[in-house]
């Protein structure tokens, strides 16, 4: 009696099913970075994977996932515009705001400090 194919293993029906399990040096060339990257967030399980064995394996919705993690998106370009225009003017009224010292002040002087060992101390 000819057995009946099972959905989901290779060299059956269910064939197309099965998602495609990158490799985490495939992974970091897409993301270009490096393989240890992708690995050691995936053993500190920041990003999405799956493991196989003891090897890390990851589908196209764990890439499109990790892509959303890291992603960083502008805040709104009122705020960006007014924050851009707080950076350039905090050093000019800061500036403004402390005096200045008189050419002829006196200063403290940096010494150095003394050698931890001279070259040629004799050992006991």
């Amino acid at each position: 009696m000819p057995s009946s194919p099972t959905p989901g293993l290779p060299g059956t029906e269910g064939e197309a099913s099965l998602p495609r399990l990158y490799r985490p040096e495939e992974i970091a060339e897409i993301l270009g970075c490096s393989a240890w990257w992708v690995k050691d967030r995936a053993r500190r399980r920041l990003i999405p994977h799956t493991r196989v064995g003891r090897a890390y394996r990851f589908t196209a919705g764990h890439l499109a996932e990790i892509v959303r993690l890291y992603e960083e998106r502008p805040t709104g370009a009122a705020q960006g515009v007014a924050a851009v225009a707080a950076l350039v003017s905090a050093p000019i009224a800061q500036a403004a705001t402390q005096p200045r010292r008189a050419l002829g002040a006196p200063t403290s002087r940096l010494r150095a400090r003394p050698p931890r060992r001279t070259q040629y101390d004799a050992v006991a």
